[in-house]
């Protein structure tokens, strides 16, 4: 009897679920089924790369692009040799079902858009593999809510609370600064992307939206209908006439300063480019995500240095150790800074 006893326990034990599982509801309001315990996750982009990585880099599968080898000198190690997965979402997406079955994971996480073409995609992809599949909010203003509730989800509350506080105590240092600044005294910036500065975040994109929260003015109107990324040319840009120009691309940076087409733009004139920092992700946008925490006190301090001074060694150290886990020496925060002093107005 004792035998048999101990067999129903077994087979008992048997039939219950490894892991409990739990509902969540998304940014969307998807109401999703997740696994008690998040052990890993695919980024669908990279956006989801970064937030996944800042929060849990154990938990990330991999990235949507392999990181270089400049790169892999500022993410902690060994997660700069995470294999690359290609990309779900966004621009030039890589990815297939195939691979995301492949890697197995216990969660696909996307963080950016939650419209109606993400939300269609995030069902389709659930439904196909069977795997969950969350979309968080990756707008700006958003920043401290998506932490903690990508916090939680990954069982890492208190660290997403941590981040959180960081994100909120940013945002309310350059809301403070801008209340000492009047509107007619903020600067009209244009944010120029690749080697020839004409590829631009149209107003009210995600990708250019850190010109508006640090209170400036986006030149670049598309109008009501219009967002994301727009070629434009350069006669749009002599139009707009910018006072200031931020780029992330060192080519069109140490060219435009001696190019006569662009001579005439007051930006030019005056000296007001500035070159932002980029490993091991963009501080403007590249990708769109937690790394433009850092870059929104740079541009602050950038465009307003009286009412916002910083001090940009020591809150670039403070923000890698806690973002990215890592200690910057010398060497590389010289190597990470370069030119990005700038001068803007």
């Amino acid at each position: 009897m004792r035998a048999l006893a101990l067999l129903a326990l077994a087979l008992l034990g048997l039939a219950t679920p490894a892991a409990a599982a739990r509902m969540v509801t998304d940014s969307a309001g998807r109401q999703v089924t997740l696994p008690d315990r998040i052990e890993r996750v695919f980024a669908a982009g990279p956006p989801a790369s970064v937030l996944v990585y800042v929060l849990a880099p154990e938990k990330l599968s991999g990235w949507s692009r392999a990181a270089t080898q400049a790169e892999r000198d500022y993410l902690a190690a060994p997660y700069g040799d995470l294999p690359e997965l290609g990309r779900l979402t966004g621009r030039g997406d890589t990815a297939n079902l195939e691979v995301v079955l492949t890697v197995k994971p216990d969660l696909i996480l996307d963080f950016g858009s939650i419209s109606d073409t993400y939300v269609s995609l995030a069902g389709r992809v659930q439904e196909q593999t069977g795997i969950p599949y969350l979309l968080i909010d990756g707008r700006f203003a958003n920043t401290a809510e998506a932490l903690r509730l990508t916090g939680e989800i990954l069982g890492v509350p208190e660290r997403g609370a941590e981040l959180a506080a960081y994100a909120e105590t940013t945002f309310a240092g350059v809301d403070a600064a801008l209340a000492r600044i009047p509107a007619e005294a903020r600067p009209r910036v244009y944010l120029a992307r690749g080697p020839d500065g004409l590829e631009t975040g149209l107003r009210g994109s995600i990708n250019a939206e850190i010109i508006e929260r640090v209170g400036a003015i986006n030149v670049a109107d598309g109008g009501s209908d219009r967002q994301g990324i727009a070629q434009v040319q350069l006669e749009q840009v002599l139009a707009w006439n910018p006072e200031a120009i931020v780029t992330w691309d060192d080519r069109f940076y140490q060219s435009v300063r001696n190019d006569p087409a662009w001579a005439g733009i007051a930006a030019i004139q005056a000296g007001h480019i500035a070159l932002s920092p980029g490993l091991p992700f963009g501080w403007i946008d590249r990708p769109p995500s937690l790394n433009r925490l850092i870059g929104l006190k740079w541009l602050a301090g950038l465009l307003y240095p009286d009412e916002a001074p910083m001090d940009l060694r020591a809150e670039t150290r403070e923000f890698y150790r806690l973002f990215y886990q890592v200690d910057l020496d010398d060497a590389r925060l010289d190597r990470l800074l370069g030119p990005a002093g700038g001068t803007a107005p």
